[in-house]
Formats: C-alpha cells, structure tokens, sequence
C-alpha cells in the first residue's frame, strides 16, 4: 500500500512567520505533526511519504503514486484543502481524511472517501481493520477521549527538517478550562491526558538522534493542566534529559495565566529549559472574560501577572479578541495601552469568531445571530455573527489596534519594556539558533536597518542593547524579524501602502 500524507497551505497569518521566516531561508514555521503520527500507526509494510505544500509543491506525479492520499488539517487551511480534494478526485486517487478542520464540518468535504474523525488512536483502528477486511466504512468517528500513553513517536523520517524553525511534541490533550469560544474541550476533552516521561523521552531522544538542535514547541492547548505530574514526573525528567544532553533544545508552549502564582512550577520549567510562553489573555475588561467564562484571568492584576512571568525568565506571547458582547467602545484603547504597557511583543489581536462546536457557536445560534462558519483565521476582517457593537465600528476600532500597536515605535517601545522585564532562567544557546541569529543579524541590518520604516528605532534600541543587555541581543534580533513579518501581514490585510503603518 502506498500512503501520500498532504498537508494543505495555510494563508498568510500571524502564526505563519512567512515573512520572518523568508529572511533566515525557512519556509515553514513547524511540521506537520499529527500526520508524522498517524504515519507511525500504520502498517511499517506500507510505503509512505510526505508533502507539505508549506514546503514545496504538490504535484500530479505525486498523487498518482499514491493509492490513498491521507489528509489533515486545521479549519483555517480550508481552501487549499478544498483544492487538494478537487485534484485528488480528477486524478481518481481516494482520500482518507482527518484533524479539526474534518472533525468539526465533514460535511463540507463532498469529494472525502473515509473520515477519520476525532482521535485517531480510538478512529484509525477499525479503518485499518475494516480496509484490511475490503469493506471500509465511509465515516469513523467516536466521543471517547483516549489514554495517550500508547500513542507513538512520530515519524520524522518523512520531512526534511531544515526546512522549518522548530520541531513539536505534543505532551497532553484537554484543558480543564471551558472558555466559550474555544473548541479545545469539545475536540480534546476538559481532563487533560498526558503522555508518561518514558514517551517524552523517547520523543526527545528521537528529535535529538535525527541532529535536531534547536527550538522544540510543546504544543499542548495548556502545559499545565495537569501541574501535580508535571512537577512530580514529567519536569524532573525533562531537566534530567536536558542536563545530560547539554540543553540541545530551547523549549516554548502554551500555558494559562495561573502560571504566574506557581514558582515552584515556573522554576522547574526554567530549569527544563522553558523561556517563551503564549497564554490567552484575551481582554482587559472583566466583564467580557466573565462572559466568555475566561474565569481564570479574572480579579487578578493581568499586568503584574504579565511581569512575574517575565521575571521568572518567561517571554510572554499572548492572544487578544475584541468583539465580545460586553465590549465598549473604549476597548480598542484600552486593548492598546494593556499591550504597551505589558511589553508583550508579540501580541495577536483577533476579532471574534464562533467555531462550530463550540459553546460560543451554539449560543449565538440559538439567538440567531450566526451568519457563516468561521475561516479560523480571526485577523482577516471576518465576522461569522452578529455582533453588539456596530459592525463597523468594531472593525474599523480592530483596524485601529493593529495599526498603532505594529508601527515601529510601538513595537520597539514593547520591546525595549520586555527587555527591561525579561530576566532569562533558561539556556537559551545552541547552534541552530547562533546560525538562526547570525543570518537573522545581517538581514535585520538590511532590512530593519535600512529599508523599514521606524529604522532609528530600530537603531537606537540595538545600540542600547549591545551595550547594556548583549546577552539579550539574540532576542532582539529575533523580535526584530517578527515585527517585520507582522507589519507585512497588517499591509496586505487593512491594503495600507509600503509604510504606511510608520
């Protein structure tokens, strides 16, 4: 049997780095890692390979080698997905698919041979059963959230991984958080399971046998939901691994706010080599995190949480909405002045959107409001319902946010913040990431330093940095490249003219 595993194009977002990426020749930001896992469960007889159409083209000679074309991928990579299935069913290649964007709507896919819905360690099986038997079923779905811990290591063989800037490892599924716009709990569950230290380890040992040195995310919705095993288990060992390997890998993730009242946690992740978190702040005004059910974030000093994480050696990322119902119109200012004062520098805002399957998306239906399906892509202007505030005052307010908190002065304003905040815990060195830095040095100085608008903020803050933080010099040319990218991605969304957002 031979198995073509196809994941889609995504669009140019604010997650894809694609222009960041551009200037150090990466081309894509992570892998494709459910897929590199599926391939580790099926037969090893059967030959299989890869092509991620973030990497390189999909081709007709490709597809026709295969006798099924495996698919996964998110919602926000619909249209090329459509596409791939259009190709896939001219050239008469059956196509097995599955991940969120099929768990969520398989109805809209017409041209899909099989679904494998939901998890695949509960999905795969019975098709592999019912195929080997010739008489596979069109649709395998399940409402059970499995025990992981037989779930393999992914089979990295299949990409070519100085293609991309970072590897992934997925350590746990579910949150025991139900914010309301948040499809997590009905995909994964709210009990979080997790894998044993022995498979974490053995993924490790495998990034790190394949010569991989460099970033490794951990893409859990939230690493810490189980915090008694991470401190218990799974952290000593990481830090176990980590030490006697000399720290090959420099470790982010994604995490709640309740991480900032935790310091034996903080100090354990510190030590394991943590030093980059995203966490959904979401809003400042408590009365849309009380909406939306974001209780952890409330009656707290989101700020001053902000800066323990940055203190305790954590460069915080963070997610912003705005649209929720309980928004006033002075969200969009005090949205810009939360992100300034925070010195969160990569800051993604986002209107809100309802993805099916969420309790969001199920309220707004029932009082009639919704008006299309969500593109999974919450910076592109779109809006499946109807919101409280004036349509277009809510848009043109979000336009407002991106543009003010992206022009360079800004952007280096939060930088120069984050840097007076940011005390590294964390080893942070290794050689991808000095080649990564080196590149990324002459091409900021070009690029930042010359061609961009905001050059002498750009300047003054490097100069500033040499001098009184060189070892934060590395961070700051790696912030340096995402502004770019992100003013870039701003450009061609709101269509404001080469630096016009300086």
């Amino acid at each position: 049997m031979k198995i073509l595993f196809v994941y889609p194009l995504y669009p140019d977002t604010f997650w894809s780095f694609k222009h960041a990426l551009k200037l150090v020749s990466i081309k894509a930001a992570f892998p494709p890692l459910g897929a590199l896992t599926v391939a580790s469960m099926l037969p090893a007889t059967w030959e299989k390979r890869l092509v991620d159409m973030n990497i390189s083209a999909l081709t007709d000679s490709d597809i026709k080698w295969a006798d099924y074309v495996f698919i996964s991928a998110m919602v926000v990579q619909k249209a090329s997905t459509l596409d791939v299935i259009k190709r896939c069913n001219g050239l008469g290649v059956k196509i097995v698919a599955g991940g969120p964007l099929f768990t969520t709507e398989p109805e809209e896919f017409v041209g899909v041979n099989h679904f494998i819905l939901n998890e695949a360690e509960v999905t795969l099986p019975p098709f592999l059963a019912d195929l080997a038997a010739g008489h596979p079923q069109k649709t395998y779905a399940s409402d059970v959230h499995p025990d992981i811990t037989s779930t393999p290591v992914p089979m990295w063989s299949l990409i070519n991984m100085k293609k991309y800037s970072s590897m992934n490892l997925q350590y746990s599924r579910g949150c025991p958080f139900n914010c309301e716009f948040c499809d997590i709990t009905f995909l994964d569950g709210r009990i979080p399971r997790t894998k044993s230290k022995t498979q974490v380890l053995a993924e490790l040992d495998s990034l790190y046998n394949t010569g991989w040195r460099g970033d490794l995310f951990f893409v859990d919705d939230n690493f810490i939901g189980n915090k008694n095993k991470l401190k218990q288990e799974t952290l000593p060992a990481i830090i176990g691994w980590m030490q006697a390997k000399k720290y090959p890998f420099t470790l982010l993730t994604e995490v709640s706010v309740n991480l900032a009242d935790d310091e034996e946690l903080m100090s354990l992740m510190n030590k394991a080599g943590f030093n980059k978190v995203f966490v959904g702040i979401e809003t400042p005004n408590e009365a849309s995190l009380s909406e939306c059910d974001k209780n952890q974030n409330i009656s707290r000093d989101l700020i001053a949480t902000v800066k323990t994480l940055q203190n305790r050696g954590f460069e915080v990322m963070a997610g912003f909405i705005v649209g929720f119902d309980q928004d006033p119109i002075s969200i969009f200012k005090t949205q810009i002045n939360f992100i300034q004062k925070s010195g969160i520098v990569t800051a993604m805002v986002g209107l809100l959107n309802a993805p099916r399957g969420t309790r969001l998306y199920q309220r707004l239906k029932k009082e009639n409001r919704l008006v299309s399906t969500s593109t999974g892509d919450n910076t592109d202007f779109s809006l499946n319902f109807v919101p409280k505030m004036n349509k277009e005052t809510l848009i043109n307010g979000y336009k407002e946010i991106l543009n003010t908190i992206y022009k360079p002065n800004n952007y280096y304003a939060r930088v120069h913040t984050l840097l007076k905040e940011y005390t590294p815990k964390a080893r942070s060195w290794n050689l991808h990431s000095s080649r990564w830095n080196l590149q990324g040095l002459f091409k900021s100085l070009w690029f930042m330093g010359i061609r961009e608008p905001g050059r002498w903020q750009y300047w003054r803050l490097m100069i500033s940095t040499m001098f009184r933080r060189p070892k934060s010099l590395p961070l700051f040319i790696t912030l340096s490249i995402y502004g770019y990218h992100f003013r870039r991605v701003i450009e061609q969304c709101i269509n404001v003219p080469q630096g016009g957002v300086a």
